[in-house]
């Protein structure tokens, strides 16, 4: 198969897929100038009202400008008052790209997206009087992080911090309940584009705000937005108009860091592809691999991106192509933009609104239920050592992971392991994904819960209804009480669970949950239970 190579604004998408049909189609309808026109009809009658008010990401790095003054001012501020330590609380959109931004340039940023009250109360840390927490939520009132909020404000006022307004910085959309509080508090507010959606806003105050504060040139960030946006009017040689072709043509992608400089990006565009495209039955699955070639990153039904921070190292004979199918390189800002535009041609191809996310609150108000109502009593119907299983007739966790692995034999497949856990005590768990993908020719995907729930949580219920399920819980041996709130954290956690599982098995999905008794073993105990497999 020929290489075709899309190039431009310093990054470029080189392909050995054979694309022209799918390009041709996105060139006959000039869908490239159309985006960037703001166009709200590209995806249908049913797409424009939401479309009419989604679109600003397209140009936004322009107006992000306006922020530099704001942030160099507030960060002076901050080190003259000898606050040094930066902790980001927010869910998906909120938080994905920070994340990416920090590790790519190696910046101290603690993240919080999650209930997890160990994990909530490792990221408090011991040194509050020199930390400024970040809560950023376009809505105002998610409730993650409005947990997070009053759990910090609680930790202040207890170490003795009387004024905790310093100590806060909201990012928000204007006149957001969190705009009015901040505005009542004296705490800084950024006012978001409000024409953005979350997934969408890394170039917004949402993804450059906490970056600039942990030390990154944000500047930097938007001028390679603003050179590679030089390109996205061109029919022949268009970077984002390959990568949408790509996410089009397949069922499912994989993402892996060619080792060339970026950092996570995966995480980010599988929220941005899951929540974008995964609807009315149709969209193209996500899957975060651990590199290239990876057990699971290659298949029939797959196409393999590799990411980088370089383009030099591209050749037309596909150089950085031995172990993907598409290699996506360039600086940290053209990425962004060209993602999202590429997701946005995606959905106009699949034939979905890409901005709205119609599955997500699903799991929301089953948990607000779940919370009023008390949480659900479950008998389990197996235990086997520090693992507790429901809904199987399997009494040892290998059986269990075995059924898993049996359901994902029927056409387009995929396993999905979601763990409601301690995502930095307890990480080792996602070394689970590549040991089973060496048993299955379905897709693997893993996921952090809740943090998923604001990512591929849109696939599992709304996109095609082929996904097998193995949900992970875990028993609470700390907890942390939210203020003004009649639950805690441990609380929260186990009803965002319970939401989830009761959402997806409305929808009669093959759904196994394996409850920890004790985390460490638990964990232990399952991936020993995939190795045993691999010797068996």
């Amino acid at each position: 198969m020929d290489t075709i190579m899309h190039s431009g604004g310093g990054l470029a998408v080189t392909t050995t897929v054979d694309l022209n049909a799918t390009l041709e189609l996105l060139r006959d309808e000039n869908i490239a100038q159309r985006l960037a026109d703001k166009d709200a009809t590209l995806w249908g009658p049913d797409a424009e009202d939401e479309a009419s008010i989604r679109l600003g990401w397209v140009d936004t790095f322009t107006r992000s400008r306006d922020l530099l003054p704001q942030v160099t001012e507030l960060k002076q501020r901050l080190a003259s008052a000898g606050i040094n330590r930066v902790v980001l609380c927010g869910m998906g959109g909120s938080s994905l790209a920070p994340e990416v931004i920090c590790r790519t340039l190696d910046l101290p940023l603690t993240v919080v997206d999650t209930t997890d009250p160990q994990q909530v109360a490792a990221a408090m840390g011991d040194d509050l009087s020199a930390t400024v927490v970040v809560i950023a939520s376009k809505s105002g009132s998610t409730v993650e992080t409005d947990s997070h909020r009053r759990v910090f404000e609680a930790a202040f006022t207890t170490s003795g911090i009387e004024d905790t307004s310093p100590h806060f910085v909201y990012i928000t959309d204007e006149g957001s309940q969190l705009d009015q509080l901040g505005t009542e508090q004296g705490v800084t507010v950024f006012r978001a584009d409000a024409n953005v959606g979350g997934r969408y806003s890394a170039l917004t105050a949402f993804g450059l705000v906490p970056s600039a504060l942990a030390g990154a040139d944000i500047e930097e960030l938007i001028d390679q937005a603003e050179e590679f946006a030089t390109t996205i009017t061109s029919e022949e040689d268009n970077p984002a108009l390959l990568l949408g072709a790509a996410i089009a043509e397949c069922e499912t992608m994989t993402f892996a860091a060619d080792g060339s400089g970026i950092v996570g990006l995966g995480d980010w565009a599988e929220q941005l592809i899951a929540e974008s495209t995964g609807k009315d039955g149709k969209g193209t699955l996500p899957v975060v691999v651990e590199y290239p070639g990876s057990p699971g990153a290659r298949g029939e039904d797959r196409i393999a991106v590799s990411y980088g921070g370089s383009a030099s190292g591209i050749t037309p004979s596909g150089s950085r192509l031995d172990a993907a199918d598409v290699a996506v390189n360039g600086p940290l800002g053209a990425h962004f933009l060209c993602w999202e535009l590429a997701t946005a041609y995606a959905g106009r191809l699949i034939g979905i609104d890409p901005f709205n996310q119609p599955n997500v609150t699903e799991s929301k108000e089953n948990t607000n239920r779940i919370l009023s109502a008390g949480l659900p009593e479950d008998r389990p119907d197996a235990v086997d050592g520090a693992v507790q299983i429901f809904g199987s007739t399997a009494t040892t966790v290998t059986a269990v992971i075995q059924q898993a692995l049996d359901d994902t034999g029927n056409a387009d497949a995929y396993l999905a392991v979601m763990a409601y856990l301690d995502r930095k005590s307890q990480g080792i768990l996602d070394n689970v994904r590549p040991a089973l993908a060496e048993h299955t020719a379905a897709p693997v995907t893993f996921g952090w819960g809740p943090r998923f729930l604001h990512s591929t949580g849109q696939f599992h219920k709304g996109g095609r209804q082929s996904g097998v399920f193995v949900q992970i819980t875990g028993s609470h041996h700390t907890d942390l009480d939210i203020p003004g709130r009649d639950y805690t954290f441990a609380t929260l956690q186990t009803a965002q669970a319970a939401g989830d599982r009761q959402a997806i098995l409305e929808r009669n999905r093959p759904f196994i949950r394996l409850h920890l008794t004790d985390r460490s073993q638990g964990i232990e105990q399952i991936l020993e239970a995939v190795k045993g497999l691999a010797t068996s």
